[in-house]
């Protein structure tokens, strides 16, 4: 697993670069001891340290000499001050660049207090002549004060970090990468050594500890090949790297240094995360043991991780390693590493084609917005990928042509999922939107046009996925065409009929229409800001509004079509039957009684109450009875307690409604209810998109209950993160809702579907 891996240096001259290091560092050392002692500095009160980079030992080639003259309290300050010209100068003379302060030991301190970037120098702090003594209680009180003060200190510092990346960008992806300040670089390493410092937080020692030796490895030769001190890799820089690495050629230097920087990434934002939840607990409240709260079948949050439940069954369950980075994604927490590099060991391959849980939970994962990030990163560093989309390796940090890109080919296509996550309310197959926005640039690499490569790699994913064939058709047709409108709108004149003939020529759908709109976006997002500017996204909108028109009016829900079912004798005689059949991965419930107003909200506020995911169902009327058969996501269901509580929510011993009122997250998207007066000759179509979430349907059905309308036939649907809802509404005294009150009916579900109305 790429997670478990040691990564060796390469062959050739790096080996040799610590051994070089440590000979810098000595006889710079030797140096400035030499020019301590030809000033006849005193061996007691007064001490030369070295900090940074020289106090860590790794000084490069053309590094400066980082140092401080550090006098304890008590010490003339004539005779230290004077003392300090005289060291100077020696070492000015020996044509060192020197980096150099003067300070007393309370001055240090009080500097420390006022700069988080000193406190945090200050853990480097290395004796290098003078009183042992001084340079000690330096580094031991500037050590404990940080510890003392992390809780304090630690989110000025991370507003450091967060600004530096906001300026300088990431090393993996990087054009011109710099070693030092982008993240995932060296700064980064040194950080990391600061946070496991307060106690708080653990860093993999190790791991970090050979990726920042390899980061100077790769600084030591860059300098030689500069003839200077340089952080950043120009392009010229390449081969000389190349040959010094002992590697065979520019790409591979330059996948080494990207490797590197993504593994410190990695390594840093987890170690943030975790340094985040240690702050936000207080010692008091720290419990003795892990709490694990159980998420999802064999998943459980754990101080802000996502890890197995108790009762996990790897070996048993193919489609674990998804669900649990789909609800690590969706939360924006912690994939917890050691549990994805469990799950890559032990959960079996998955079937092919994958059962329908698994592309589920990859839809939910891929469609989490930007949770999905760090998460993917996991799934990558532990070599999970390999395991469902082994086809990852063609593109993996594979470097774009053109400029307009700011991230590698395999970046560049998790931001277009983040991106697309935001536009699925728009398209009627979300799961499609995100699937392709994943897969389309697979075909990178290949000397034939991307575009006309991906396609058929994307159609064997897709069905390998278990998506159906036209279903894979429409993946891979988004594959072939992502660039399609953006290439016509920007090119053609809008004006001209054959402009939109030249669209409608690839696709002849509104649906389909929707989801290249929509990936073309989602695409130009991520590329970069100058990618999708005002002038451009008019273009393409325009272009595809329309198109939009020339093919039809809006996308119209299925016709519902069902074959009656015998209706039980109790239920002709008044009762209602519930009948419970364990399918895969969980249970069918078929309900059957006399209809009324309002009798499905009382169905779907059971199993809202009960905690039972609905991941579909579909409702009709026969003659004067209700049918509705509902796939549930839990199984081992008891028919005797679903009816027990429909029985009291229906009598209104129990009252739902304060329970299940949604509440509409910060930053999550709108829901979007829309009137299809084109869709049915018999009733009013009103269809809901909005979050999954327990109660959607129940709060939707009510609301139109407290209209005294009447649902005489719905489809419920979950795809990917969204629930897609389609009720046939009439009045309760029969007949389609006239136009006031459909908008009265559509204005009702949406308020009730935010949360901010009671049903």
């Amino acid at each position: 697993m790429r997670g478990t891996q040691t990564h060796p240096a390469p062959r050739g001259r790096a080996g040799m670069t610590a051994a070089d290091r440590a000979r810098r560092t000595e006889e710079a050392d030797t140096l400035c001891r030499s020019a301590y002692g030809a000033a006849a500095g005193p061996d007691s009160g007064v001490a030369l340290v070295a900090v940074g980079g020289y106090g860590r030992g790794e000084l490069a080639p053309y590094s400066d000499l980082d140092v401080v003259l550090v006098a304890d309290e008590g010490v003339d300050e004539e005779c230290w001050t004077a003392l300090a010209e005289q060291v100077w100068y020696p070492l000015w003379d020996s044509g060192a660049k020197l980096d150099h302060a003067v300070r007393t030991l309370p001055e240090m301190l009080t500097a420390a207090e006022g700069d988080v970037r000193v406190a945090s120098g200050l853990l480097d702090v290395r004796h290098v002549a003078g009183d042992h003594s001084v340079a000690l209680r330096l580094r031991t009180t500037a050590l404990t004060h940080w510890r003392r003060q992390a809780r304090l200190r630690l989110p000025e510092l991370r507003e450091l970090v967060r600004g530096r990346h906001r300026t300088v960008g990431e090393l993996a992806h990087l054009s011109l990468p710099d070693l030092k300040e982008s993240e995932g670089g060296l700064r980064d390493a040194t950080v990391l050594k600061s946070l496991t410092a307060t106690w708080l937080v653990d860093v993999p020692a190790a791991d970090l500890e050979r990726c920042r030796q390899q980061l100077l490895d790769v600084r030591d030769l860059l300098h030689a090949a500069a003839g200077r001190a340089s952080d950043r890799i120009a392009p010229e820089h390449w081969a000389p790297l190349a040959a010094g690495l002992g590697l065979p050629d520019e790409a591979s230097a330059q996948r080494y240094v990207r490797e590197l920087g993504r593994r410190v990434t990695h390594l840093s934002r987890l170690a943030w995360r975790r340094t985040d939840d240690a702050l936000r607990r207080t010692s008091a409240a720290r419990p003795r043991r892990p709490e694990l709260q159980r998420v999802a079948p064999g998943v459980a949050l754990s101080r802000g991780e996502v890890v197995l439940d108790r009762g996990a069954r790897p070996a048993q369950d193919p489609t674990l390693l998804l669900r649990a980075a789909a609800e690590a994604a969706e939360r924006d927490v912690v994939l917890a590493p050691p549990t994805a590099a469990r799950l890559v060991r032990e959960c079996p391959a998955l079937p092919e084609p994958w059962p329908e849980e698994a592309r589920r939970q990859l839809v939910r994962l891929l469609a989490a917005g930007p949770g999905l990030l760090p998460v993917w990163e996991t799934l990558d560093e532990t070599g999970a990928l390999d395991r469902f989309l082994p086809e990852w390796e063609r593109i993996r940090l594979l470097p774009h042509a053109s400029a307009i890109h700011r991230f590698t080919v395999d970046r560049h296509v998790v931001e277009t999922c983040v991106e697309a996550s935001a536009l699925i309310r728009d398209v009627a197959r979300p799961d499609v939107l995100v699937v392709a926005a994943l897969l389309h640039d697979i075909g990178k690499g290949e000397l034939t046009e991307h575009s006309v490569a991906g396609e058929p790699i994307a159609r064997a994913i897709a069905t390998r996925m278990g998506f159906a064939p036209e279903e894979a058709d429409l993946v891979a047709l988004l594959v072939r065409r992502h660039l399609l409108l953006a290439d016509i709108a920007t090119t053609r004149d809008p004006d001209d009929p054959a402009t939109i003939d030249a669209l409608l020529e690839h696709v002849d759908s509104p649906d389909a229409l929707a989801l290249l709109t929509a990936l073309a976006e989602a695409d130009a997002k991520a590329a970069s800001p100058k990618a999708w500017t005002s002038w451009r996204a008019g273009l393409v909108l325009d272009l595809a509004r329309r198109a939009r028109t020339a093919l039809q009016r809006g996308s119209v829900p299925p016709a519902f079509r069902v074959e009656e079912i015998p209706i039980p004798a109790a239920v002709a005689d008044g009762d209602v039957s519930i009948a419970v059949e364990p399918v895969a991965d969980g249970s069918r419930v078929t309900i059957v009684a006399p209809d009324r107003v309002g009798l499905l909200a009382d169905v779907a506020a059971v199993f809202a109450l009960r905690r039972l995911g609905v991941r579909a169902a579909r409702l009709w009327s026969q003659g004067e009875h209700a049918v509705s058969v509902w796939d549930l996501a839990e199984g081992g269901l008891d028919a005797g307690a679903l009816r027990d509580q429909l029985d009291a929510v229906a009598a209104r011993r129990v009252d739902p409604a304060a329970r299940l009122r949604p509440r509409h997250a910060p930053g999550e998207l709108d829901p979007a209810v829309v009137v299809r007066p084109e869709a049915s000759d018999h009733a009013t179509v009103i269809e809901v998109r909005a979050a999954d979430r327990l109660g959607v349907v129940y709060v939707v059905s009510a609301a139109l209950a407290a209209l005294d309308m009447t649902v005489r036939s719905a489809h419920i649907s979950t795809l990917g993160p969204q629930a897609v809802d389609v009720f046939y509404v009439q009045e309760a005294a029969a007949g389609a809702l006239s136009d006031m009150r459909a908008a009265q009916a559509a204005h009702a579900v949406r308020r009730a579907v935010r949360g901010s109305s009671a049903p």
